[in-house]
């Protein structure tokens, strides 16, 4: 059976159904329906738009989460004293990050 990152990657997904569990006269009557119905397959895919999907979280998956250059800096900055805040760009940005989470409710 193919695992879950198979499955994101857009390949098909096979399985073998399994036959439901039978008594002994059931069993003798029907034993060439229990031969057919385990050969069956049930199968998976994808629509091109969830592959697309998959392919971008792939993508931004394998990009780093943050700049690490800008964090340097930053760090650098505040250990010798001259990163400075502005404060009115600092309400303004929380103001609006406010108002963007108000829409979500």
């Amino acid at each position: 059976m193919a695992g879950i990152d198979n499955i994101r990657s857009g390949q098909t997904l096979t399985t073998t159904s399994r036959a439901p569990a039978r008594s002994e006269a059931s069993k003798d009557s029907s034993s060439a329906q229990v031969g057919q119905s385990s050969a069956q397959q049930d199968a998976v895919t994808l629509s091109q738009g969830g592959k697309a999907i998959g392919q971008m979280h792939q993508q931004m998956a394998s990009q780093p989460t943050f700049d690490a250059a800008k964090v340097a800096a930053i760090k650098e900055a505040i250990s010798n004293g001259s990163y400075t805040v502005d404060a009115e760009k600092l309400a303004d940005n929380m103001m609006k990050f406010e108002d963007e989470l108000g829409g979500l409710r």
